[in-house]
């Protein structure tokens, strides 16, 4: 993998069976192919495909939303829908529509025919696969939907006698895609990092995401603005896009849309992860009015899809499967805990275990950079194998930088004629193990790592007379960070001693 090649967090995906079916039941596409089988006798459609005055009341009908003032509206985006999906097929003709229906719409002129197409078939027939290419053929036409230009302007101006003025949309098509695929690609981003696929996200938090600059700890006026028109072209937007079935959109509150602050913007949530920063925090019941949005399973398949198109590395649980331990063992240190536990299980299920811990032992080998978190993963990843792997960890229980973790792991299940292990192997087991934490250590885990420092020079005395001398890469390192993180002066001062005479040793 090239060094400067995007890198994501991975997800974990649906099954295809269970993403087909998540299809079938968007409210758009369920449409799409009840109006592809209504269309069976054939029905006349305009130019570009689309279905006359007439069949489309018919289709309204059909759909059960004659009684909807957007019936037609909706009729007319699920048929164009089959249309572009090859759900219905349009042949075109030379001649007119049959005389009725050319007396009663005589500017409504058919200029073809549409039938039921071949995707249909496939549609309830055809592997999964094939259902979920189907769909994402028809979200290409739903995200160029939702990156068009707001028009009602435009329309009120007609209507008013104005001339048609398209510089005033100031719409540039490119650049509005890349906007809306931003806004998916920070939304997976954030569902990756989420503890759950379900926690939805308030709108002007996304919104804010991509205005306001990292570096920004009081949002301008400005900046507040543009995130609440950013804000507001969203709500139109996830609108759009919820039929399809990508995302879950609980919309902006009419109500909320007309409440106006003095200066005539729209009002923002409060600041944090619920809201937008700058404002005052809100109760979740006031957070939830502003919008809030969450990629639903087929949400979370479709935008990795095209990440991965653009040829950025989005891994999902299950890519490591068939790859080698030692591949494995460099990519879980950067999962968030549950999803390595996943892939490790996803991975064990494929091989034997006595097999499994030979390749995990092997792979965690090393005195680079990494090899402690290679063996921190590895160790985590062995302990989800079954005692059948105990000839594995026997083989291993004089290496140097294996010994001590397999004894761990045999203590764990209390295996009787367990050798004891010298005192250099029991440091140099704890000096992996904090160079492997420090290596993984995040604002949550500081806490946890700086009482593991404490316990440790607490339980043994004298340790860092001893510990300077281990013959590990990181044992300078190691000891530096113990002063840095070590609660008590007295002994932060003997760890930083404990370091200087192991860069001594070291010739560093």
């Amino acid at each position: 993998m090239s060094a400067d090649r995007p890198t994501l967090p991975p997800v974990r995906l649906h099954s295809e069976a269970e993403l087909a079916r998540d299809v079938l039941s968007a409210p758009l596409m369920a449409r799409a192919a009840k109006l592809a089988r209504w269309a069976e006798p054939g029905v006349p459609v305009g130019v570009g495909g689309e279905l006359l005055q007439e069949p489309l009341a018919a289709a309204t009908e059909h759909l059960g939303l004659a009684g909807d003032e957007d019936g037609p509206a909706y009729t007319a985006e699920a048929w164009q829908l089959a249309v572009d999906t090859g759900l219905v097929e349009v042949e075109e003709t030379a001649e007119a529509a049959d005389g009725e229906t050319a007396d009663d719409l005589p500017d409504d002129t058919a200029a073809g025919t549409a039938t039921p197409g071949e995707e249909l078939r496939l549609l309830t027939s055809a592997s999964p696969q094939d259902v979920l290419e189907i769909w994402l053929g028809g979200l290409d036409t739903v995200l160029a939907d939702a990156a068009a230009p707001d028009l009602s302007g435009i329309a009120e101006q007609l209507a008013d006698g104005g001339e048609l003025d398209l510089d005033a949309i100031d719409w540039n098509p490119e650049e509005e895609a890349e906007l809306l695929d931003g806004i998916l690609g920070n939304l997976y981003l954030l569902t990756a990092l989420s503890e759950s696929p379900d926690q939805d996200v308030p709108l002007p938090a996304l919104a804010a995401s991509m205005i306001v600059p990292d570096d920004m700890d009081e949002p301008t006026d400005d900046i507040l603005e543009e995130v609440s028109e950013a804000m507001m072209r969203l709500d139109d937007q996830f609108r759009v896009l919820e039929p399809i079935g990508l995302v879950a959109y609980r919309p902006v509150d009419e109500a909320l849309i007309e409440e106006l602050d003095e200066d005539g913007e729209t009002a923002l949530p409060g600041s944090g992860p619920e809201g937008t920063p700058g404002a005052e925090p809100l109760a979740d019941e006031d957070v939830a009015r502003y919008g809030l949005v969450r990629l639903t399973p087929l949400g979370i398949y479709a935008v990795r899809a095209r990440m991965l198109d653009a040829g950025v590395h989005a891994p999902a649980v299950g890519d490591l499967t068939d790859k080698g331990a030692d591949v494995l063992l460099d990519a879980l240190p950067d999962y968030p805990e549950a999803l390595a536990q996943a892939e490790s299980e996803q991975w064990l299920a494929a091989r034997t275990p006595v097999d499994a811990a030979r390749d995990l032992l092997s792979a965690a080998r090393g005195d680079d950079e990494r090899a402690p978190l290679r063996r921190l993963a590895a160790q985590q990843t062995l302990s989800l194998v079954t005692l059948d792997a105990e000839a594995a960890l026997r083989e291993v229980l004089d290496d140097r930088q294996l010994g001590g973790l397999a004894r761990v792991w045999l203590a764990e299940r209390a295996v009787s004629d367990i050798p004891e292990p010298s005192q250099d192997m029991i440091f140099w087991l704890t000096v992996d193990t904090l160079a492997a934490q420090l290596g993984s250590a995040d604002d949550e885990a500081a806490a946890e790592l700086r009482d593991l420092v404490r316990g440790l020079t607490e339980q043994h005395s004298g340790f860092f007379d001893a510990a300077w001398r281990v013959d590990h890469p990181a044992t300078a390192e190691v000891l530096e960070a113990m002063g840095r993180l070590h609660p008590d002066r007295k002994a932060a001062k003997e760890a930083r001693k404990a370091a200087f005479k192991a860069r001594s040793r070291q010739g560093g």
